[in-house]
């Protein structure tokens, strides 16, 4: 779609991050599309190892993620654009075009998102430990045993991290935290 483009040219394209960052510096693109999810390492390490390898390249995310911390990592990782697979070719094209003419371009509910997830106080690496303990269904005295720290520890980081997260009970921070990308039930 991109091809159809009469200012745009798609000089290649990769199964992964990392054939991605093989085939850069010998195709010189002046703007990256890539995902999140991909084979082998993520969108945000590939945007990371991008800016470190070829800081000239600029980078666009084009994703169906849309969590606060896949935004928020993206952006961080380097990227000018973050644009959702469900947008149209114009809003995709338009992105591009503004990220090689230096500009971010971000759609203003991506934007709100993003202020959004500044503005709150984060979760210490201890907080989002045991969240995902919660989230995987483990009572304080389980937490306590996994990380060999006194359940009334855990106790005190659930009621912290709730605050944080302004939810009520075990069962609304876990759907917050999936909502927000802070957790995948995937992992373990």
């Amino acid at each position: 779609m991109l091809e159809s483009e009469p200012d745009m040219k798609v000089v290649g394209t990769a199964a992964s991050g990392r054939e991605a960052l093989q085939m850069i510096p010998e195709l010189s693109p002046d703007v990256v599309v890539t995902d999140l999810r991909m084979r082998e390492m993520s969108g945000e390490a590939m945007l990371v190892e991008l800016r470190r390898s070829c800081p000239q390249v600029r980078s666009v995310v084009l994703t169906t993620y849309r969590s606060d911390e896949d935004v928020f990592g993206a952006m961080k990782a380097g990227a000018m654009a973050y644009i959702l697979k469900s947008s149209s070719l114009e809003q995709v094209t338009q992105a591009i075009r503004k990220v090689h003419a230096g500009e971010r371009s971000i759609p203003p509910h991506i934007a709100n998102q993003l202020a959004q997830r500044l503005g709150r106080n984060p979760l210490s690496v201890r907080e989002l430990e045991i969240l995902r303990l919660v989230a995987h269904g483990k009572k304080n005295f389980e937490i306590a045993d996994d990380l060999s720290i006194s359940e009334n520890t855990v106790r005190n980081h659930v009621v912290s991290l709730m605050g944080k997260l302004g939810v009520r009970d075990r069962t609304e921070a876990t759907a917050v935290a999936l909502q927000q990308g802070l957790v995948r039930l995937e992992e373990e």
